[in-house]
């Protein structure tokens, strides 16, 4: 017997496969063995969209992709993606980004993107030590103590709250563009460690104006003469929960696998073992282990009946 959910996730392979292609909600209800009726309410409640703008919000997706070959016309990607028309191309992707093909392709920056689910993340529970294997990403779950501090060097920003988690909104990527900037100063930021490990910060903190802050940056061994320009950040000596995760390359890493990783860790892993983290998150980007991508999300763990006495 076949779960609802892989009764849909196999309907969303099928979109993926078939992404240029006329996609028809019959066909899908079909292979999904379901009504439409029930196939469409089922498809919503378990990828928290309806159909067709799942399918509209993934061509977008793989047609910003290949936006940034100015050698295409930006109306033979909008066919290719199956957007009838240059005008429906660029009314969909201006709703979506807050930005015209036109004006990205003259201008690139990284956009969040609805991302492609694996609903198995949803509905399997995972020991400590023990890997889960899905057909992107392999992923672990352990407990870790930090016997020292760590300070990390580099910048924050302020990142709307509707950006959060990753995969699940569309716009201009915020964390992303902060990233770029790190790279691109990291030669001006002093005492910088070059072990390759670097850090990306959510701090929800007392925020209540929709955003909160997010800190990017690397590993220094050495506070002094920091400049103002740059924000300094310490991972706190204590007990974590680390979720450690591989991808195929970096750039899968750090889109569909960190997407995929932090709604297991948040939305399944600790909600179902009754618990919640506070006061941050963090991302630790590690060098490349043994030609794989390799990242770990840090969070200090809370029971939830305490932030609920809280």
């Amino acid at each position: 017997m076949m779960h609802a959910w892989e009764q849909i996730q196999k309907t969303v392979d099928i979109i993926e496969e078939n992404i240029s292609e006329e996609i028809k909600i019959e066909t899908l209800a079909s292979m999904a063995g379901l009504s439409q009726f029930y196939f469409q309410r089922l498809f919503k409640r378990l990828v928290k969209r309806p159909v067709n703008e799942y399918v509209k919000l993934r061509r977008l997706a793989r047609a910003s992709e290949i936006l940034t070959d100015k050698n295409k016309r930006i109306i033979d990607v909008a066919l290719d993606f199956g957007f009838s028309s240059h005008e429906t191309f660029t009314r969909a992707f201006k709703d979506a980004y807050g930005v015209t093909p036109e004006q990205f392709r003259t201008e690139p920056s990284r956009l969040n993107q609805i991302l492609k689910p694996e609903l198995l993340l949803n509905y399997t529970m995972i020991d400590e030590n023990v890997p889960l294997i899905t057909d992107s990403i392999v992923l672990e779950i352990t407990r870790r103590k930090l016997d020292a501090p760590e300070t990390y060097i580099g910048f924050s920003a302020q990142v709307p709250i509707s950006q959060a988690p990753v995969g699940k909104t569309t716009g201009i990527d915020v964390p992303g563009q902060l990233w770029d900037l790190f790279h691109s100063r990291k030669t001006d930021i002093p005492n910088l460690l070059q072990d390759g490990t670097a850090i990306g910060v959510s701090m929800v903190g007392d925020a209540d104006d929709g955003t909160f802050t997010y800190f990017a940056g690397g590993n220094t061994k050495s506070m002094e003469s920091v400049d103002e320009e740059f924000t300094t950040w310490e991972l706190p000596a204590d007990e974590y929960v680390v979720c450690s995760f591989e991808a195929e390359n970096f750039s899968q890493l750090t889109t569909s696998a960190l997407g995929k990783a932090m709604n297991y860790l948040f939305g399944t892993w600790l909600p179902k073992r009754g618990l919640t983290t506070q006061p941050f998150s963090a991302e630790k980007y590690c060098d490349i282990i043994d030609s794989v991508a390799y990242m770990e999300i840090w969070v200090n763990p809370v029971p939830l009946k305490d932030t609920e006495r809280s």
